[in-house]
């Protein structure tokens, strides 16, 4: 498995007996990165496992496509494994399960009715899978998982329809997870429909919450739904030209808002992107989405409409280079180029590690269009994730004997622990956890001991599941920060020695035809070289070996970098 290096502080932990009666908790993914979210319960021969997602790759990983949970602690214990719970339908909560269905053992999957269809549109791409086993969650359910596990789900509010929270009823207590999760606020800034929260509140017996932290550095409460639609439809009123609006394929419940404002101004709705499309059929076929007829176009149908009449739905909002907006911006798509008259708007808030990318992304559309929007010009974007002052709102009201952030960098898991204070409750309620560690839940306590799983990112690339390994990646880092040499050598087989003067290619580290002299060098230095080897010891690897370490030597002294050099012998 590939092993991915985080800087943390050295705790010493007092050494914890393992108690058979207690409850595991056990994190890998999702603390310490935003994405990759997955845990599991454990109970003595019982499993159950909350969530199967990916994290997108980072700076530090090049090539890669996703970044799937370690499961090496589950897969010899499968057969414990009681089911999976899947929270809602966004990727770093469900994208994995395909590359890991098989490795689990195929457990029974419980979900509610729109992520159920997002899973199974998935596993659609992996035809050789055995047949997914569903049961149906809805709110108010209650199922018996294990003998000593049973989930009651309730309905939680988030960017996407049917996501869901669980009590779970364990030998250690009531255990309560909430997903990902936003509070439902008025136009006037004010929390409403509390009902499940208070209603947890009164049980007066919630020993643990599983509390979402990715906006816990954020102030006050967030923004209005209502609010954001009102903002939207404003500014979308006054557009002249076509409507071309980026945001997340799974933000379900934004997409139904825009339709619903293309309606009332005018304009018909063209979906751009594959997953957005895919998406929206299946909140369609399951009645959450209801346009006019007529609304919904084609996106080769664009150019049949007036410009004021479009609007167009698209993905690529995070500067993804392969999708929708990226094909318009760069003149890729097939019916779709920008115009100086159109309107851009960026409905969604930027993915951490997508800065870059997205600021490029916006420039080069600059550069086309006078209009571009985003959240940080005006209110256009709600998150799906409660800010500081809702965290507090949720904690008060539900009054847990523990909270365990998740689902978020350490400093915004950490944060937590000061709004707990500022709330009145101790800072030792809040325990903040790392990918890997291994909890024990009594009646009494939860207690991080010194064990740990492994959980360090496993990675896909292309077809292949966890086997780029780090000097894999380590070879890609050094290419797009040195680049490379290429040193072809023709030797004779008898003599060991250079037939014709060596070739030298160089790709990202130099031009050639501006350092003639270098590589003039070079091939005096390959020539001496090859002449001190005596016959006997010029096997090709040994060659290559002292070609790669002293040529390396000799650039990084001219040069002060360490391209990847790469030696290529032919013998004739």
């Amino acid at each position: 498995m590939t092993q991915h290096k985080r800087t943390r502080p050295v705790q010493k932990k007092d050494e914890i007996k393992k108690d058979e009666n207690a409850v595991r908790f056990i994190p890998l993914g999702g603390l310490e990165e935003v994405g990759r979210n997955c845990s599991l319960l454990e109970y003595k021969d019982e499993i159950i496992v909350i969530d199967v997602g990916i994290q997108f790759p980072e700076e530090e990983t090049p090539g890669i496509d996703y970044i799937i949970p370690n499961i090496t602690y589950l897969e010899p214990r499968k057969q414990n494994i009681r089911g999976i719970i899947f929270t809602h339908g966004h990727y770093d909560h469900i994208h994995a399960l395909p590359y890991l269905l098989e490795k689990l053992g195929n457990p029974v999957i419980y979900t509610a009715p729109f992520t159920k269809a997002l899973i199974e549109k998935r596993l659609v791409e992996f035809p050789n899978l055995p047949k997914a086993k569903f049961i149906i969650i809805k709110n108010g359910d209650r199922f018996k998982i294990s003998e000593n596990f049973e989930a009651e789900f309730f309905d939680i509010s988030h960017t996407i329809y049917d996501a869901m929270g669980m009590i779970i009823h364990s030998p250690a207590g009531k255990l309560v997870h909430f997903g990902d999760f936003r509070l439902d606020i008025d136009r006037n800034g004010k929390p409403v429909n509390l009902e499940t929260f208070e209603r947890l509140g009164k049980m007066g017996d919630i020993h643990t919450i599983f509390l979402d932290s990715t906006n816990a550095t954020k102030l006050g409460h967030a923004i209005s739904e209502e609010l954001i639609t009102e903002n939207l439809e404003e500014l979308l009123k006054k557009a002249k030209g076509r409507l071309i609006i980026a945001t997340f394929a799974s933000l379900l419940t934004r997409l139904k808002a825009m339709v619903a404002i293309a309606e009332r101004i005018g304009r018909k709705v063209a979906l751009n992107g594959r997953s957005m499309k895919d998406n929206f059929a299946i909140a369609q076929s399951l009645g959450y989405i209801k346009p006019n007829q007529g609304t919904i176009i084609t996106v080769e149908e664009v150019n049949k409409y007036p410009d004021e009449k479009i609007m167009i739905l698209t993905t690529g909002g995070q500067g993804e280079p392969n999708a929708g907006l990226m094909r318009m911006v760069n003149g890729e798509h097939r019916h779709v180029s920008l115009k100086t008259k159109d309107t851009v708007v960026f409905s969604s808030s930027v993915v951490p590690g997508n800065e870059r990318s997205v600021q490029a992304l916006q420039d080069n559309i600059s550069r086309k269009v006078d209009e571009l929007y985003n959240y940080s010009f005006l209110d256009i974007h709600a998150g799906g994730h409660c800010h500081s002052e809702d965290l507090k709102l949720v904690m008060k009201l539900v009054k847990p004997k523990y909270i365990i952030p998740i689902h978020g960098y350490y400093f915004m898991r950490k944060s937590v622990m000061k709004l707990a204070e500022e709330i009145g409750l101790k800072r030792e309620q809040v325990v903040v956890m790392d990918n890997g560690e291994v909890a024990q839940i009594t009646k009494d306590n939860f207690t991080i001991t010194s064990e740990t799983v492994p959980a360090s990112y496993v990675m896909v690339d292309g077809l292949g599941v966890g086997d780029v390994e780090e000097v894999v990646l380590r070879d890609r880092r050094m290419l797009s920060a040195e680049g490379m040499i290429v040193i072809i050598m023709t030797l004779e087989r008898k003599t060991g020695r250079i037939v014709k003067n060596p070739d030298i290619i160089s790709r990202g580290f130099i031009l050639i035809k501006d350092n003639k002299h270098l590589l003039d060098e070079i091939r005096k230095r390959l020539r001496n070289l090859v002449e001190r080897i005596p016959r006997q010891e010029a096997e090709p690897d040994y060659v290559k070996s002292l070609i790669r370490d002293q040529i390396g030597q000799f650039v990084y002294s001219k040069t002060k970098r360490r391209p990847m050099i790469l030696p290529v012998l032919i013998e004739i």
